[in-house]
């Protein structure tokens, strides 16, 4: 059997070789249109493996993040990848903030997080003396992680398993004829399989679209821009502080995030990227700009939050505005304490209505499975939802 995974992410790499472990005589080749694989999500990640904590008990990313985030950790350690558990603090500004932080802590054990424990004002002080808020929820297994060593490893073993990655091949052209799928390259190239897979994060619409799947939800590029704290004031954070997440706004908000090199990393803010694969302010794709206003979903997003879209961009623009945001989690914070660091870009899916879709979305069509939503925590659920797409790819064979 001929199988082709497009996208050379984490998922898609995932998803590669889970196959070729459970189906060794397949022909596996993964296909993307960069020179090196996990050069998008994966390569721009913040590094957090999960623990599962706001997802809504029974989704597929409740299930996938917990059942991912063993996996994991498992992988790690057999390929000696950098991961530490330097566990997260939720934190409650004010009073008004303790109701929500009481759903988190109820959605967070309905779904097994271990080692939860509930803080007060001083108790938070103890695991982060610099840091302050009314209260506190406190998941000691979230830790942080090197990805691309991750997806380098998950390369290397599909690798071993004979398994190819084909770069620099962007699929412009989807046809499924005699019960093949033909993927044409923008170069006029072709490959023909009999399982496809597709796992192409912020081109994922558009591939969907080309395999004759439905055009919503589209994928609407958010730039995710981070500050970094300078060498000689990292000391004042311990372990990851998030906020409490506002329900009446589609975005996490800023928070504190140790990186594996050593680093802390402060944001991220969500302002719409010009391009699909915008980092900068000077990354334009008239394109990708016409795709995103044309669509009804983001212009009903915009409509209903067009006010935080305005925060977010003053704090885009103004290091003052995003410092004074992380102010009230640790208020010796000063905007000399910070430079700038790389952003990355989220691939967020939107349904028709404006609504963001939450949970991982991952259909079928004429022989190709399609993950259409797989954002956070989709690098530490990643195994996991490799397992839960190979099944859907052989079912047919069982």
């Amino acid at each position: 059997m001929r199988i082709g995974v497009v996208g050379a992410g984490i998922v898609g790499l995932a998803v590669a070789r889970r196959l070729a472990q459970i189906e060794p005589r397949a022909a596996i080749t993964v296909l993307d249109k960069e020179a090196a694989p996990a050069v998008h999500q994966t390569g721009h990640n913040s590094g957090v493996a999960h623990a599962g904590l706001y997802y809504a008990p029974g989704s597929l990313k409740a299930t996938l993040c917990r059942r991912g985030i063993g996996m994991l950790r498992e992988l790690c350690e057999e390929h000696g990848i950098a991961y530490r558990e330097c566990g997260k603090l939720v934190i409650a500004r004010d009073a008004s903030e303790l109701a929500r932080l009481d759903e988190i802590e109820r959605r967070a054990r309905a779904n097994g997080v271990p080692g939860l424990r509930r803080l007060g004002a001083s108790e938070l002080r103890e695991l982060e003396p610099h840091a302050r808020g009314a209260g506190a929820l406190h998941s000691p297994s979230t830790a942080i992680v090197d990805f691309p060593a991750v997806a380098r490893a998950l390369a290397g073993e599909l690798a071993g398993a004979g398994g190819e990655i084909r770069l620099r091949f962007e699929v412009a052209g989807i046809a499924r004829r005699a019960g093949e799928t033909r993927l044409r390259s923008a170069g006029g190239d072709e490959l023909a399989f009999e399982r496809v897979v597709i796992c192409a994060g912020l081109q994922s619409d558009r591939l969907a679209w080309l395999a004759g799947g439905e055009r919503e939800p589209v994928i609407v590029p958010f730039r995710g821009e981070y500050l970094r704290l300078v060498p000689g004031r990292a000391g004042l954070v311990r372990g990851l502080i998030y906020p409490v997440p506002d329900p009446a706004y589609p975005f996490l908000g800023i928070h504190f995030t140790p990186r594996i090199d050593g680093t802390v990393d402060i944001g991220p803010n969500a302002v719409l990227a010009l391009a699909r694969e915008g980092y900068r302010w000077r990354d334009v794709s008239p394109a990708d700009i016409l795709d995103t206003l044309r669509s009804p979903g983001f212009r009903n997003l915009a409509r209903r939050h067009w006010r935080m879209g305005l925060r977010e961009l003053h704090g885009s623009l103004s290091r003052r505005a995003f410092v004074a945001a992380a102010r009230a989690y640790v208020p010796e914070l000063s905007p000399d304490d910070v430079v700038p660091a790389p952003a990355g870009v989220r691939a967020q899916a939107i349904d028709p209505d404006g609504s963001l879709v939450d949970d991982f979305r991952i259909g079928e069509r004429d022989g190709m499975v399609m993950v259409r939503n797989a954002p956070s925590p989709a690098a530490t659920s990643s195994l996991a939802i490799a397992e839960y797409v190979a099944g859907r790819v052989l079912a047919r064979d069982g």
